[in-house]
Parts: structure tokens; C-alpha cells; sequence
């Protein structure tokens, strides 16, 4: 298997080559056009990446996502749902990697068949980087009415927190 691993791309690329070539595209300016391209896209996207990532350190540094959940264990306490996965279902709009890291934890701590774990598995795949997704491609390409697609999403993230918690309890 890693034999294989180590073969696939190159093979990849070889066949795109053979592909071009037998289409008459020369291929090596195409591939520089498409580099440059890429640059490009990375020089737009840059500004809204930092960005970003500033806003998270500082959410995460104010304490406000501790003020949240000693806000909400009352709520939790009733519908008994691991304390452990809040973190991660309030993170997981707004940065895909603070979640991961926190799934991490869940399954360092807890392993990742226990029901936490299951359950930080579910949620990941059931939620999606909202918040993020809308500040890097809303950003990149200037849109700035983003109202509706905000709502829309955290909408859809509810849902799927929501559907995570049910997922869950049905088949754990």
C-alpha cells in the first residue's frame, strides 16, 4: 500500500501530460498560466484568511466561549448532553481546526468509540464552517451583503447540530 501511495500522483500528473500532449495544449505554459491564477486567488484570499484568524484569537482569548457554556448548562444538564461537546458545536461554525482540535481531545480523553467520541465524529460531519467559509469566499471575491447567507448557514447548523444529538442517542 504505501508503494502505492508513492506512485498514484506521479502517475497522475503523467497521465495529464500524455493527455495534453495527445490534445496538441502545451501543457507547460498552460501550467504556468494556471500557477499564476493560483497566485493570484492566493493574493485575494490572503487579507480575509488573516483576518479570520485574528477574529478567532480573539473570541477565543475574551473567554466568551466559557461564558456560553456556563450560560447553557442548564439547558444541557435537561436534554443530557455531554458537557464536553459544547466547545466544539459552538467552534465548528466559525473554524474548522479549533474543532478538529477539539475532537482530538475528546478522543485522546475519551477514546474515539466511547459516545463523546461518536458523538464529536457525528457533529464534524454534520455541521459545517460556516462563519469561515463565508469571511474567505465572500471576502475574496468583495461581497459584503452577506446577511442571508450568514443566517442561512448558522440555520443549517443548528439543524445539524440538532441532528448530530438525535443521530447519536438513535444508534449510540
Amino acid at each position: 500500500m504505501e508503494i502505492m501511495s508513492k506512485i498514484i500522483l506521479p502517475l497522475f500528473v503523467l497521465i495529464i501530460i500524455f493527455y495534453g500532449v495527445k490534445k496538441k495544449v502545451n501543457v507547460y505554459d498552460t501550467f504556468l498560466e494556471g500557477a499564476k491564477e493560483g497566485l493570484i486567488t492566493t493574493f485575494n484570499i490572503f487579507p480575509a484568511v488573516i483576518a479570520m484568524i485574528f477574529a478567532i484569537n480573539i473570541f477565543l482569548d475574551s473567554n466568551v466561549l466559557v461564558f456560553i457554556i456556563n450560560l447553557l448548562k442548564p439547558l444541557i444538564g435537561n436534554i443530557s448532553l455531554p458537557m464536553e461537546i459544547i466547545p466544539m458545536a459552538i467552534l465548528r461554525p466559525i473554524s474548522g481546526t479549533a474543532s478538529l482540535a477539539i475532537m482530538n481531545d475528546i478522543f485522546m480523553n475519551f477514546g474515539p468509540d466511547s459516545f463523546v467520541g461518536r458523538f464529536a465524529s457525528i457533529l464534524q460531519g454534520c455541521t459545517d464552517t460556516t462563519i469561515y467559509v463565508i469571511a474567505l469566499y465572500f471576502g475574496s471575491i468583495k461581497i459584503t451583503k452577506i446577511k442571508h447567507a450568514l443566517w442561512g448557514g448558522l440555520f443549517a447548523d443548528l439543524f445539524g447540530i440538532i441532528s448530530a444529538i438525535i443521530l447519536t442517542n438513535l444508534f449510540f
